[in-house]
């Protein structure tokens, strides 16, 4: 259901409360035992059976732990179908029915759904991960859950409750399972993704919203793997503009960038980075991360202001760096401050934390620190280290489902 008085301000707060994502997973909905049901409606594709050594212990494919033949070594950022999608839609007095965890596949959709003729569609991005010790974790979920009822109020959308998104999230990880990869060999995507699929013609939210999750194991997000990248700044195209919708996740964010992001890969570019579109002056984000700028002890991101997309990572990489001492400013940042950077770093749930080698704007190439005693790297460690085990995770981030 649409959430009233929500805000920035309220997502910003929701945001620090490291504890909140742990506390639902006592949700009145029980994923577990949804999944040992859902197995009769969903059943694995056909995949050859071996075996595998994962960390310190051997898995046979065909076992309560099996894994999908994927050569998990190759693993890139693309979508690999995998078994099982979840599926529920709204009702009449604007709630989700019980969703269904269905086989992966095309789903069906008027010409004049409201996804299709005005861009009523938003989706979010969380991971699932395999720790060494074999259990399945996830992280922040209640997070992307509470950033998807903020789009929805601004699309006047419905939207599920951060409950059952939760747990939508946990019965995709838990049909999947065999799709997650092994321990540091990466994770499986997991993607939210709310359409209103109810058909319109004039003007108007549609009649009807679906709500769909679906995953893919992915590696690195960038071709360059864990390399530095190579930003472009541009000046000419705009990710997001004042009184827009760029602070939430909205499908319709992304299209427009594409050009930008072609042109500069053409360049041999890694990704765009976005100025403010009133002056053309001020650090926005890249074309799916935000940004930080490292200058001594201190971490200067821009502010959140209705144009730039409160990332969850983001958020974590503030609480960290604040954790181990760096003073850290959520400000204004003019295009100019790149030029006297130590280090550029950008984060985000498909990228991680990803270092930045150098950024070219109106053709003068700025090169940064990226070595192994970076404050990126730092940070980076920490962060995976949380989500994988080895740090032990004081946040209350983590959420164990199985």
């Amino acid at each position: 259901m649409i959430r009233k008085g929500l805000s920035m301000q309220n997502l910003n707060q929701s945001l620090r409360i490291g504890s909140s994502a742990s506390k639902l997973s006592n949700s009145s909905f029980t994923s577990q035992a949804a999944a040992s049901s859902l197995l009769q409606v969903c059943e694995p594709s056909a995949y050859r059976k071996r075996e595998v050594k994962v960390g310190q212990f051997l898995t046979r494919y065909g076992g309560e732990d099996e894994y999908a033949d994927v050569d998990w070594d190759k693993l890139g950022f693309g979508l690999m179908p995998t078994d099982c999608m979840y599926v529920t839609t709204s009702t009449n007095d604007g709630s989700f029915s019980v969703g269904q965890v269905l086989p992966f596949g095309n789903i069906q959709l008027s010409p004049s759904a409201g996804v299709l003729n005005y861009g009523q569609g938003l989706f979010e991005g969380t991971k699932a991960i395999r720790r060494e010790n074999g259990r399945t974790v996830l992280f922040r979920p209640a997070q992307n859950a509470i950033r998807m009822q903020m789009g929805a109020e601004r699309l006047c959308m419905l939207s599920p409750s951060v409950d059952q998104f939760v747990d939508a999230v946990k019965q995709t990880a838990l049909s999947n399972k065999r799709w997650i990869p092994p321990p540091g060999k990466g994770s499986l995507y997991i993607r939210p993704l709310l359409i209103g699929s109810g058909p319109i013609l004039g003007l108007a939210p549609a009649p009807e919203y679906t709500f769909i999750v679906y995953a893919s194991p992915v590696g690195n997000y960038f071709k360059e793997g864990r390399a530095p990248l190579n930003l472009f700044v541009d000046d000419e195209y705009h990710r997001a503009t004042r009184g827009g919708a760029g602070g939430v996740k909205t499908i319709s964010n992304y299209a427009p960038v594409l050009k930008a992001i072609t042109r500069a890969k053409s360049r041999g570019f890694s990704d765009v980075l976005y100025l403010d579109s009133v002056n053309k002056k001020n650090l926005e984000e890249v074309s799916s991360c935000n940004i930080f700028i490292v200058k001594g002890n201190v971490l200067s991101t821009p502010a959140i202001n209705g144009t730039i997309l409160p990332g969850v990572t983001r958020k974590c990489i503030i609480e960290i760096a604040q954790h181990h001492g760096y003073k850290v400013e959520e400000r204004q940042i003019p295009v100019e401050e790149l030029l006297d950077a130590d280090e550029i770093f950008c984060t985000g749930t498909a990228v991680g934390v990803a270092s930045v080698g150098s950024i070219t704007y109106k053709n003068k190439r700025v090169e940064y620190k990226t070595d192994s005693k970076s404050v990126c790297r730092e940070m980076y460690s920490t962060l995976i280290g949380i989500q994988t085990g080895s740090v032990e995770d004081e946040m209350g981030w983590i959420i164990e489902i199985d």
